[in-house]
């Protein structure tokens, strides 16, 4: 059985790829090593995140585990996305914007 129920799900994705776009290109090309221009966040469960991603013309996933662990709660996952954005400007050598 799933930890989040689809609506869930559909929130997180929705609320991502809606406010945080270039979020979503920051941490793919983070944890992927690639200069892409274009990410959106597809899918999430309780071990992670998944993005999809062109690079040279094809389509790429990419899986990130969640920096704490598996998640049970649902506040824990906008803790884990900012966690990843963090680590994804600290790679990339960006400055974070403040978390509200």
């Amino acid at each position: 059985m799933a930890v989040f129920s689809p609506e869930v799900v559909a929130a997180v994705l929705h609320h991502m790829n809606d406010d945080h776009v270039e979020d979503n290109v920051l941490i793919v090309q983070a944890f992927s090593g690639r200069d892409v221009r274009d990410a959106t966040m597809h899918d999430l469960d309780e071990h992670g995140g998944t993005w999809h991603y062109a690079f040279e013309g094809e389509q790429q996933e990419l899986h990130i585990p969640w920096p704490s662990g598996p998640l049970s709660e649902r506040p824990e996952i906008r803790r884990d996305i900012v966690a990843l954005y963090d680590a994804a400007c600290d790679k990339l050598g960006v400055e974070p914007r403040p978390h509200e």
